[in-house]
C-alpha cells in the first residue's frame, strides 16, 4: 500500500511539473502583435499620391481648333439625259456624262479644293451629298470614290423621298 501510495505520489508530482512547465506566456506573443500591427501600419497605402494626374496633355499646336462641328459642304447631284449635274454647293455646275467623265471629274475635284479653300474648311469637315433619285448609281459611286480618293472621309447621303 505504501508503495502504491508512493507511486501516486511520484505520478502525482509528475503531472504536476507537467502542467506547470507548460504555460503560455502571452507578453512576448503581445509584443510580436504589437510590431506586426504598427509593420502593416507603416506599410499599407491608404490613398494614392494626390499629385499624380494618370493622363497626359495634349502639346501645343499652332491650329485653328474649332469649338463644335462646322456645318456640311452640301453638294447636289442632278440626272442629265446622258448622265449627271453635280453643283458643288453655289458654284458653277460640273457636266459628267459620256466619254469623258474622268476629265469631268477632274474638273469636279479642282472645283471643291477651291471651295473648301475659300470657305477655309478642313479635310476633316463633313460633306453632304443631295441626290435626286433619277441619277444612276455609276455616278453617284464614282463622285463618291472620288471624294473618299480625295481624303475626304466624312461624307453622307442626305435622305431624300
Amino acid at each position: 500500500m505504501e508503495s502504491e501510495s508512493l507511486q501516486k505520489e511520484v505520478i502525482g508530482k509528475i503531472f504536476a511539473d507537467r502542467r506547470c512547465s507548460f504555460t503560455l506566456r502571452m507578453a512576448p506573443m503581445i509584443d510580436m502583435i504589437f510590431l506586426l500591427l504598427i509593420f502593416f501600419l507603416v506599410a499599407a497605402r491608404w490613398r494614392p499620391v494626390e499629385n499624380f494626374l494618370p493622363f497626359q496633355l495634349p502639346g501645343a499646336q499652332a491650329q485653328d481648333h474649332r469649338v463644335g462641328k462646322p456645318e456640311p459642304l452640301i453638294i447636289y447631284i442632278c440626272a442629265t439625259e446622258n448622265g449627271c449635274e453635280v453643283r458643288p454647293g453655289r458654284l458653277q455646275p460640273v457636266q459628267i456624262e459620256g466619254q469623258a467623265v474622268e476629265e469631268n471629274l477632274a474638273v469636279l475635284m479642282e472645283q471643291i479644293r477651291d471651295c473648301m479653300l475659300t470657305q477655309k474648311r478642313f479635310v476633316s469637315d463633313p460633306i453632304e451629298i443631295v441626290c435626286e433619285p433619277e441619277v444612276k448609281w455609276q455616278y453617284v459611286a464614282k463622285i463618291y470614290n472620288v471624294f473618299f480618293g480625295a481624303g475626304l472621309t466624312d461624307i453622307t447621303f442626305a435622305m431624300t423621298e
